[in-house]
């Protein structure tokens, strides 16, 4: 049965059903709380409510912080890419983008194009030296847990730049929780029902189940394990569906800025990306959930709102 550990500033909990118990444990980093699993099983006391918690993310920085890249058949598709043609890839982040389920995501300046992009993050319980061995029957010793992130990306640094690492890392750039949710080997295996859902001030925006991803879990970590080391309280991101704001432009456009000078081309582009109503704006509010379908695994709901650096 899954458990869902819940971070406040100053201590760790366990979500009930009739509140947030407190977990006696002087763990500071997750990859300390995850070590001490008696004292998750040993949590007593007089439950809270949930609601009365100022919650951070469940994720302690620092930590390392990878991401899979296009991972979805409709997120490529979108792209106009061909699945069949799409390498496993990876990119990474900083941990100081980490930020808590509830926290402003803080658009600076210079950014114009701010995007979302609802993920499943996986969070690591064991050492992961690279060539280690995954498999479906091992998955569950290192992978501990999952949580509701969100992969916030200015794509106007992203694209012109062809890279992710600036784009992707300032800080509030990757909301993690409410929960981290630790899950059974069985309750893994479900990982594929797992729904990815996000809303802009309501409107829905992204809707998907895992079952999408081109690469689940066990052959990404089977690729991601032979060059790099993941370590307890490690954190990987594992892509999004369709429904970002950014989208490919249709053919003939595409065929005909690949005819323009780059400085051109990028300027049209920009110009028309700044006419799309879907990029993030000043005051808006990101919703999102994972969770499968009959409720049997929640990872709960992230709220945070858009404001813009003056």
């Amino acid at each position: 049965m899954s458990t869902s550990i819940l971070r406040t500033a100053d201590a760790w909990w366990v979500r009930t059903p009739a509140g947030a118990v407190r977990i006696d444990s002087d763990a500071e980093t997750t990859a300390e709380l995850l070590a001490d699993r008696s004292a998750i099983d040993q949590a007593a006391g007089e439950p809270v409510p949930v609601e009365s918690l100022a919650l951070v993310s469940p994720v302690t920085a620092p930590c390392r912080v990878v991401a899979q890249m296009t991972n979805f058949v409709s997120h490529v598709k979108d792209a106009g890419m061909n699945p069949a043609a799409v390498p496993l890839t990876f990119f990474r982040k900083t941990s100081g983008s980490i930020s808590g389920p509830s926290d402003d995501v803080i658009r600076p300046k210079h950014v114009r194009l701010l995007d979302y992009e609802v993920e499943i993050g996986l969070v690591f319980g064991a050492p992961m030296p690279v060539g280690t061995e995954i498999t479906p029957e091992t998955l569950a010793d290192y992978v501990a847990g999952v949580v509701i992130t969100n992969d916030i990306s200015a794509r106007d640094l992203q694209l012109p730049k062809t890279q992710f690492y600036e784009a992707k890392s300032y800080p509030t750039f990757t909301p993690v929780g409410p929960a981290l949710v630790l899950l059974e080997a069985d309750e893994l295996k479900r990982f594929a029902d797992l729904r990815l859902r996000l809303w802009v001030n309501g409107e829905p925006r992204q809707d998907m189940t895992a079952a999408d991803m081109l690469y689940q879990p066990v052959e990404a970590l089977r690729g991601l394990t032979r060059f790099q080391r993941l370590d307890p309280g490690d954190l990987l991101l594992t892509g999004t569906p369709v429904g970002t704001a950014l989208s490919a432009p249709p053919k003939p456009v595409e065929v005909i800025a690949s005819l323009l000078p780059a400085a051109t081309k990028w300027k049209l582009f920009f110009k028309g990306q700044a006419r799309n109503p879907k990029y993030l704006q000043d005051g808006d509010l990101i919703e999102a959930t994972v969770g499968t379908d009959d409720g049997a695994i929640d990872l709960g709901r992230q709220r945070t709102v858009v404001r813009w650096t003056r």
